[in-house]
């Protein structure tokens, strides 16, 4: 029976177990035990229970639909568009593309309202049946410097600094299946205090490419590039880099070897900003890193800095065996910059500028469309394949011979599962 028919049961019983004498009591005490699969004792002290008027209740009317089909559409579309942010980033980057939020959809007062006030939990709620993407695990390519590690600290603590300029560095690899011969790397670097993200695409991590590249990312920095945090890789421990940061008054730092939380902040945006994006294709042309250099100069950094909101963790709370994450108001890196109050002011406007003509839905399509461009140019012989099959998988697939053959036929009339086996794999054979 079911719980709902168990319930309609159980009150008709109920009437009639109170009405009835003791003797006819024990009748239905076992009809009901018979019927529902309870135990003696606990139908007892269900059927002298309160009436199942008092107990059980009426069913409570389900509250109506808040937020409107288009609203939740449009959400989803948002969400799309902004690279799939968690629902407290979401929620702020809301208020902030609301203007061409507007100009897109042509939405009404209500909706607007209504996309304004939706929390964080129900946007959770909401896009559950969207969020079912599954992730690689990443594998680094980085061999360790040998040079120079006593010229340069080890920094190990929080970075808990009260300046824009303070920033971490890492290589991305895009080797594909295999790390011979020359490909591609993203030079990633972040700002510990405004989550200000530069990325550059160099052929080889050479350490005179890489070294250019940082340049030309601390010309585009709307501050003053003050430290750079590496790990132990030779591209960062060499004599380029060292003569670069004495020539520009920049500190070096680096982390302890195989110590990756040591660089925390630059794992992240290795994750959100290049490997998300780029994927574990093999890039290894000059004209892929040409055209991941095109996206990463243009449209990527504006689109990341000046229109996605990031949260900083404030502290950590330990309620008895759960650790609590306490963030902070979620804030894009060009708002952190101007709280800072520590950016350079002709580099500041010319942003403000660019924030303001800019179009965030355009700019996440022209990202998608340079995307498929760099996705063209990888090399697909040696790039990670949707479907592997393994030789212990080949192995189990072979066909029967003709000894196995005979084995099952002479056993099937003790597992009849063996003769259905040896003719499938005839069939196999034969197809």
């Amino acid at each position: 029976m079911s719980k709902k028919s168990i319930k309609e049961y159980f009150k008709v019983i109920y009437v009639r177990y109170h009405n009835a004498s003791r003797a006819i009591k024990h009748i239905i005490l076992n009809e009901f035990c018979a019927n529902t699969g309870y135990t003696r004792k606990y139908a007892i002290r269900k059927l002298n229970s309160p009436p199942p008027a008092k107990s059980l209740g009426s069913h409570h009317r389900r509250r109506g639909y808040v937020y409107s089909s288009q609203a939740l559409s449009i959400l989803a579309v948002v969400w799309e568009a902004a690279g799939y942010p968690c629902s407290i980033r979401l929620k702020a980057l809301l208020a902030l593309w609301m203007p061409w939020i507007r100009k897109k959809f042509r939405i009404n007062p209500g909706v607007e309202k209504q996309l304004l006030s939706i929390s964080a939990r129900q946007m959770d709620r909401r896009l559950k049946d969207k969020k079912g993407q599954t992730r690689k695990r990443i594998y680094g390519r980085t061999k360790p410097g040998t040079l120079l590690k006593h010229r340069i600290p080890i920094r190990t603590d929080n970075w808990d600094v009260k300046e824009p300029g303070w920033t971490e560095v890492d290589t991305v690899s895009h080797s594909g299946n295999s790390a011979e011969g020359l490909f591609g790397y993203t030079v990633n670097q972040t700002d510990i205090l405004t989550t200000w993200v530069e990325s550059r695409a160099v052929l080889g991590k050479g350490e005179e490419a890489v070294v250019n590249a940082l340049d030309e990312m601390a010309q585009t920095l709307p501050f003053a590039l003050k430290g750079l945090d590496s790990d132990n890789g030779s591209e960062f421990i060499n004599w380029h880099l060292l003569r670069y940061c004495e020539k520009n008054k920049i500190q070096p730092f680096r982390g302890r070897p195989y110590k990756k939380d040591d660089n925390a902040h630059i794992e992240q945006k290795n994750w959100t900003h290049v490997r998300k994006l780029m994927g574990w294709d093999r890039y290894d042309t000059k004209e892929a890193v040409e055209a991941m250099n095109d996206l990463y100069r243009n449209e990527l950094r504006l689109f990341m800095n000046l229109f996605l909101p990031s949260m900083k963790l404030l502290k950590k709370q330990r309620i008895g065996s759960k650790l609590k994450r306490i963030y902070d108001k979620p804030k894009t890196p060009l708002q952190r910059v101007l709280d800072s109050k520590c950016g350079d002011p002709v580099k500041i406007t010319k942003l403000k500028e660019l924030q303001a003509s800019l179009n965030p839905f355009e700019l996440a399509q022209t990202i998608e469309s340079k995307l498929q461009h760099i996705y063209s140019l990888a090399n697909r012989r040696q790039s990670p394949k949707a479907v592997t099959v393994s030789k212990t998988e080949q192995k189990e697939q072979r066909p029967l011979t003709r000894v196995e053959k005979e084995t099952f036929k002479a056993l099937s009339h003790i597992f009849p599962g063996l003769m259905i086996y040896a003719n499938d794999s005839k069939q196999e054979k034969k197809t």
